[in-house]
């Protein structure tokens, strides 16, 4: 489990930079060439799906990191 573990963190690591990445949309100055401002969307179909899926890798992420402390 020990030699497993740094592997898992390392997959998990990368499914979730890519599911924050995928998220990003308006961002810097796109309010300021009339982009998406500060109004608030509701999230829809795969937005969702990539949302709930980054909090969920989130929380894995951190649970393997406590497991890498105390193994």
């Amino acid at each position: 489990m020990r030699q497993l573990l740094p592997f898992i963190q390392i997959a998990i690591s990368v499914l979730l930079v890519a599911g924050i990445l995928l998220q990003q949309r308006g961002g810097g100055l796109s309010s300021a060439f009339g982009g998406d401002g500060g109004i608030y969307r509701t999230r829809r179909g795969v937005e969702k799906i990539i949302y709930r899926t980054t909090i969920v890798l989130a929380v894995l992420f951190f649970i393997t990191a406590l497991l890498s402390i105390l193994v």
